[in-house]
């Protein structure tokens, strides 16, 4: 992103999605693992590359706009992210109809989706971003020049406030991932519905993203930590009603919890780690960020089976309680975080 721009690399992004999707389709219709994981890796690149689009939308905007500008990209995922959950068993029982498996209709699906993200981003994501955010920090140095020199890594990660902003997002995710990918087991173990599955899946959609312009309001006008504080807070509420019962409405409200607290510390953290980046850091530290974020993630999905196969649902939901408390800590550590500098539109500086 650095070096070619936000733009294109989003839309490559985009089409690398498109590539895996249509891998994974072909892969469950003819029953090749190798090609299903194949094309859900190259469906991760996809989801590494749109991520960072949050990070885009904070640096075309000042710092006091920085929270609810997050907040409007991961909104735009709620219409999408809610109806695919929904849509998954109609779609299943159509391709039953034509005599292929029923994971094939979702996965098709994706990748038509996959070949809209790229077409709107590669179209309509102009100026370059990049250009109005060096607009931006153009007029800011002009009225505060505190910028200076781009710092190492090394030297980002030791600062408390971008260590506080990484651990955050980092914890939020792997509790989030821990639990909700072992939901679905855990109902079908209990004999739920496809149906039933996908609508505490698609509650928890809703938690994760339909509140995000509350949330980033709530980072632009009480501060980063606060956010982070409630966020971590619902996490350990979430995590603790989890187990308490196996029908489907307690479990819809649980994992609805669980994607608001992700939300929460998700917003809350990719603002204060926008907050506290230079121009010529912004792209590796926020891509290093977002690296450890999936590998967390990762490690939390596949820790997930681990602890379920050997100690079930109700531990697992005491492990991702204890877990949440990280977040609420370093925020509240977090010493106080500068006022943001007074709005302005950073498009009239390119026009």
């Amino acid at each position: 992103m650095d070096r070619w721009g936000r733009r294109p690399v989003l839309a490559a992004g985009g089409a690398s999605g498109v590539l895996g999707a249509a891998l994974a389709t072909t892969a469950v219709a003819v029953g090749s693992m190798g090609a299903f994981v194949a094309g859900l890796v190259l469906m991760g690149f996809a989801n590494s590359a749109l991520q960072l689009g949050r990070f885009v939308a904070a640096e075309v905007h000042p710092p006091a706009e920085k929270g609810r500008a997050i907040a409007r990209v991961v909104i735009g995922g709620t219409v999408g992210a809610v109806l695919g959950p929904l849509a998954a068993a109609p779609m299943g029982r159509w391709t039953q109809r034509a005599g292929l498996d029923e994971l094939v209709g979702p996965y098709a699906a994706s990748a038509v989706l996959f070949v809209g993200v790229s077409l709107v981003v590669f179209v309509w994501l102009r100026p370059e971003p990049r250009d109005l955010a060096a607009a931006l920090d153009a007029q800011l140095d002009a009225v505060a020049p505190v910028r200076g020199d781009s710092r190492p890594l090394g030297v980002l990660v030791r600062e408390p406030a971008v260590r506080a902003a990484g651990l955050t997002m980092m914890t939020g995710q792997a509790v989030m991932v821990m639990l909700m990918v072992i939901t679905s087991l855990h109902m079908k173990h209990h004999d739920h519905s496809l149906g039933g599955i996908s609508f505490v899946i698609s509650s928890h959609v809703v938690g994760m993203y339909a509140f995000s312009l509350f949330s980033g309001r709530l980072a632009d006008c009480w501060g980063r930590p606060p956010v982070i504080v409630a966020g971590a807070l619902t996490l350990t509420a979430s995590c603790l009603a989890a187990a308490a019962s196996p029908r489907l409405v307690p479990l819809a409200v649980s994992l609805f919890l669980l994607g608001l607290g992700w939300n929460f510390c998700y917003v809350g953290g990719s603002s204060l780690l926008a907050d506290q980046l230079r121009p010529g850091e912004r792209g590796r530290m926020q891509g290093v960020n977002d690296l450890c974020i999936g590998g967390v993630a990762a490690a939390a999905s596949l820790g997930s089976g681990l602890v379920y196969a050997a100690v079930g649902y109700e531990t697992m939901g005491l492990v991702g309680a204890v877990a949440a408390f990280v977040p609420a800590v370093l925020a509240l550590r977090l010493r106080r975080m500068p006022s943001p500098e007074p709005a302005f539109d950073p498009t009239a500086a390119v026009r």
